[in-house]
């Protein structure tokens, strides 16, 4: 059988589904934006008419996403019980190729944002707590919040690839991944916490994913240290990108401190 018997449901819903989603998270920027006074601290600030529009497209950008993702269900049942010679097969005698080396590149990637998430949270609570003034206790829920999100992602995304297909269940963990981006905009702790939780959801679907797609696609002559590089590479990635993310963030935090223990001093 061939691979393009497994078609999107709807790909014009999928196209609408990601504008929508991009849309929305642009939309947060021109509030985002006027934080650069306050050294981009976000507390306390109304949200506007746009940012609540941007709100609202981004989980109907999901919903159509998702709709325009899934295969056609009936087709592939009839496709694959209509045949009844029909055989699979892992490629394991062939050698690595471009195709490999591209799905390689790419799942350094997902695992890499998926260590992203969590190492991230390390270095922004210290000026979160400033910034909200709440307690590092409270802070600390932010990590428990977004390591619950991870783990009920996993599930999740887990069993949807295992019903839909790995691809549908990828790409649609990284579209609701670029969703929560708007986090960096919540006005308060928490919508934090929410936006939190489903970054972890998402996040946390790509791991499961990777390595299976590694495991399946690649041939067995080199799956072994392959599957090794990817789990390496990819957290050396994403710490090294948290890492600046962090230093980035204490930055924006640590300059209207200072600002504001001149001001006291005067």
């Amino acid at each position: 059988m061939k691979a393009q018997n497994f078609s999107f449901h709807h790909p014009i819903a999928f196209w609408v589904g990601c504008i929508a989603i991009i849309g929305g998270v642009l939309a947060h920027v021109p509030m985002f934006m006027m934080g650069r006074y306050t050294g981009y601290q976000m507390v306390g600030m109304e949200m506007d008419a746009t940012m609540l529009t941007g709100m609202a497209m981004i989980p109907l950008g999901v919903l159509l996403a998702m709709y325009g993702l899934m295969p056609r269900i009936a087709q592939m049942q009839k496709s694959l019980h209509g045949d009844s010679h029909l055989q699979f097969h892992v490629a394991d005698g062939v050698p690595l190729n471009r195709e490999h080396w591209k799905l390689v590149f790419v799942l350094v990637i997902a695992l890499a944002v998926d260590v992203l998430k969590p190492a991230t949270l390390g270095f922004v609570m210290p000026g979160m707590t400033t910034e909200y003034e709440i307690s590092k206790q409270t802070a600390g829920v932010l990590a428990l919040v977004a390591l619950t999100g991870t783990t009920v992602g996993s599930v999740v995304w887990g069993r949807l690839a295992d019903i839909f297909g790995r691809r549908a269940a990828i790409l649609l963990s990284a579209l609701m991944f670029i969703g929560t981006a708007i986090c960096g905009a919540m006005p308060s702790f928490e919508w934090n916490l929410v936006m939190c939780f489903l970054m972890g959801a998402s996040a946390g679907g790509l791991l499961p994913i990777t390595f299976t797609l590694m495991a399946e696609t690649v041939p067995a002559a080199h799956r072994g240290w392959l599957l090794v590089a990817l789990g390496g590479v990819g957290t050396s990635a994403g710490y090294l990108l948290a890492a600046g993310r962090g230093a980035h963030q204490e930055t924006h935090h640590q300059v209207p401190l200072e600002a504001r223990h001149r001001a006291a001093d005067r």
